[in-house]
């Protein structure tokens, strides 16, 4: 097995990047320098898990946006599949493919992780609000697809 991912912390410069979109269209985390930005890393699109999560960040969106927060969703799924997924959860944000997992080895969200008692290596279910200078504010790795959108909000005092 590989060593564990480094975490990123709060205070952190968050890695930047370019990743497409679901319509194949560059995504840069810096175009979005003077707002805060929710990355949030998830392992499959179109999965129960995954949909569960992506569709509470859908459904929280409007309160997120007045909060001053964009989303912005990284799987190391191909765009194609990330359109599928946003077409048929009627998906409003962004969703990024990093098939490389590049950036979500940068980000600490690629590496061992247990599944049922088990050591395997994967994707770890893992979101940052980025500040509006480009920093971590929070990290949370190892996070549950249901209920971590609500404890996002509260957090964010949304």
């Amino acid at each position: 097995m590989t060593d564990a991912p480094r975490r990123l912390e709060s205070g952190d410069v968050a890695p930047d990047f370019t990743l497409p979109d679901a319509d194949g269209d560059p995504v840069t985390l810096s175009s979005y320098r003077g707002r805060r930005v929710i990355l949030y890393f998830y392992p499959a699109a179109l999965t129960p898990g995954c949909t569960k999560e992506a569709n509470d960040f859908r459904d929280s969106l409007t309160d997120l946006e007045k909060a001053g927060c964009a989303v912005i969703g990284i799987s190391p799924d191909k765009p194609e599949k990330l359109a599928k997924f946003r077409d048929s959860e009627h998906l409003t944000f962004p969703l990024l493919s990093d098939t490389d997992k590049k950036v979500l080895a940068d980000y600490g969200a690629y590496g061992e992780k247990k599944l049922y008692g088990k050591a395997t290596v994967g994707v770890i279910r893992s979101t940052f609000i980025v500040d509006a200078d480009g920093k971590v504010e929070k990290a949370f790795y190892n996070v549950k697809a249901t209920g971590h959108v609500d404890r996002l909000r509260r957090e964010l005092g949304v």
